[in-house]
């Protein structure tokens, strides 16, 4: 009698810290759900060894230094499948490797970790606020509280641990991680976007694999939730419009709603100069099916506005390298957390 051979188990490659792991289990739960083991492997990225040795990433590029090594060990045949942080992943493709499933997403919105359970608005002026985020930064000084923006690095753990010891007032980080690390309990404050908009694809996952595997293709396209995907394809294309990158302060949520026309896409924007002192704020909506579209048109409408000339004071700020104290070019721009 001839018997099926089992399928070997999916191997699906994560980083190793805590929050990437469970991002990882939870995607190979949805994975087991459809009738196939997985297996994760470790995979250790150059951000990872520089976060170990307290090297900052400032003045790197790191869009995608978390992504690579993944990457890599994907097209090298080492793993079948790669899970990232969504807002992690480059604005271009990458030859070789298709985005094929974005889950449903966690809420994507930042929240505050302050001593005393305080809000922003509740601490006193000076206060010392840690983000490794100058989109966080640029927005949160806009607010005009008179809070002292400081960089941190490091693991969720690390970074919540500096208010626990006094070290700093608050952090600010992104709810999704401790939501899937369950440490929701340890946040003080939920930002409203009216005030501080997420980093485009914050909250969402990314599953990849190689574009010549039809088997992997066919099953884990099965994971892909198509209004998650839209809304993260209309702020990408954003993001990607304004050639912003990860160290630019770019805001942008993009939203599911129901329209005139039936179901539809609001999205919303902002581009700041690095102390938060001029923005640009604009929306639009359209069609899901055009999301990419109305992503692109709403940031080439920002430009019109002057956005390129905001992404330039940026980029001037992060190239004098002349020692200033200025928070916006020190803050790290490790955006995993």
């Amino acid at each position: 009698m001839t018997t099926t051979p089992t399928p070997h188990p999916i191997r699906l490659g994560t980083r190793r810290s805590l929050l990437a792991r469970t991002q990882s289990g939870h995607v190979a739960d949805l994975v087991r759900a459809l009738g196939r083991e997985v297996e994760l492997v470790e995979i250790t990225s150059d951000g990872d060894r520089s976060q170990a040795a307290g090297t900052p990433l400032a003045g790197t590029p790191s869009t995608g230094v978390f992504v690579s090594a993944l990457r890599d060990a994907l097209l090298a045949g080492e793993i079948d499948v790669a899970v990232h942080s969504l807002k992690d992943l480059p604005t271009y493709p990458q030859e070789g490797i298709t985005l094929v499933a974005v889950p449903p997403r966690e809420d994507p919105r930042d929240v505050v970790v302050a001593r005393d359970g305080l809000t922003l608005g509740e601490l006193p002026q000076g206060a010392k606020v840690g983000t490794g985020s100058p989109r966080r930064a640029a927005q949160i000084q806009a607010l005009g509280l008179g809070l002292d923006l400081v960089g941190v690095r490091g693991n969720v753990d690390s970074r919540i641990g500096k208010v626990r010891s006094g070290e700093y007032d608050a952090v600010v980080l992104a709810r999704a991680g401790l939501a899937r690390i369950d440490r929701l309990d340890e946040v003080s404050e939920v930002l409203d976007p009216l005030q501080v908009l997420p980093a485009p694809g914050q909250g969402a996952l990314a599953v990849e694999c190689r574009t010549d595997d039809a088997e992997m293709v066919a099953l884990l396209s099965g994971l892909d939730d198509p209004f998650t995907r839209a809304a993260v394809e209309a702020e990408r294309a954003v993001l990607a419009t304004l050639e912003g990158g990860c160290a630019a302060p770019i805001g942008t949520l993009a939203e599911v709603v129901e329209g005139e026309e039936g179901v539809e896409l609001w999205v919303r924007a902002v581009v700041l100069s690095p102390d938060g002192s001029r923005a640009i704020r604009l929306s639009a909506t359209g069609l899901v099916d055009d999301a990419a579209g109305v992503g692109t048109r709403l940031a080439e409408e920002m430009l019109a506005e002057g956005a390129a000339d905001l992404n330039a004071e940026l980029n001037a700020e992060l190239n004098k390298g002349d020692g200033s104290d200025s928070a916006a070019p020190e803050l790290d721009k490790v955006h995993n957390a």
